[in-house]
């Protein structure tokens, strides 16, 4: 049985909005396919992640939550005139982050991430999700070095970049063991690596339904954790580090 806390995972619901993003517009994975997909985990709660193509459309998240119930936190994305109110809004429904997908578009461009995130963080203690390639990050090494809680998605997405990922986990940064079919990589030296430079760093999600992915989340990647990293270590990257990053009531 796999037992975690899925830091990410998508709900796209066709009742709401969707944009284009080059063309591409997923098929429906409701909170009830969700659950169906789920029904064999011991699912301690998880984080729903806003894609490319919801935009900034907060309802269909706002449902999301109420569905999923307790122990589900949200991942948004704002654009940088959101108001305080929207924000403190977002967060007593449930939201703990803000996204920040640099690698698609469709959400707040980098050039607002300093002062969005620091809004953010102030006001309603959330942290900052990237999707970026890590070959990218270099270019915003002082920039994330000064935010108070970052994580990445998808180990970072290529090789090449790893270094430059692991730079930042050694640095308080953390990242997400999801998207194994997005990878340019085997995750699995990626796994043992950021676990070793920094413990508290890797959080398992699913990514489901794997949008766009060559290859869709198995419930084998699971495996590969367990495979590289010893049993307690292990356990912290299936739920601990994220119950813990996400502060999800259990």
């Amino acid at each position: 049985m796999i037992e975690c806390f899925d830091c990410h995972f998508h709900i796209i619901d066709h009742r709401f909005p969707l944009i284009p993003n080059k063309g591409y517009l997923p098929e429906s994975f409701t909170v009830a396919q969700y659950r169906q997909r789920t029904r064999s985990w011991r699912c301690r709660g998880g984080a729903v992640v806003s894609g490319s193509f919801q935009g900034f459309d907060q309802d269909y998240l706002l449902a999301a939550l109420r569905e999923l119930g307790p122990g589900f936190v949200g991942v948004t994305q704002l654009p940088a005139t959101a108001s305080d109110a929207d924000i403190t809004r977002l967060a007593q429904a449930g939201v703990r982050g803000l996204r920040f997908n640099l690698y698609r578009g469709g959400s707040a461009s980098a050039e607002h991430l300093t002062t969005l995130a620091k809004r953010v963080n102030e006001l309603a203690g959330w942290h900052i999700e990237l999707y970026v390639d890590s070959r990218e990050l270099p270019g915003l090494f002082g920039v994330l070095a000064d935010l108070p809680a970052v994580a990445v998605d998808h180990l970072g997405l290529s090789r090449e970049g790893l270094p430059h990922l692991l730079k930042l986990v050694e640095r308080g940064l953390r990242v997400k063991a999801t998207g194994f079919g997005r990878l340019d990589f085997d995750p699995r030296t990626a796994i043992r690596d950021i676990a070793a430079a920094n413990p508290e760093a890797l959080m398992f999600g699913s990514d489901l339904p794997s949008t766009r992915a060559a290859q869709p989340f198995q419930d084998r990647d699971v495996a590969l954790i367990h495979e590289m990293l010893d049993p307690a270590v292990a356990e912290r990257v299936m739920y601990r580090n994220a119950l813990a990053f996400y502060r999800a009531p259990e």
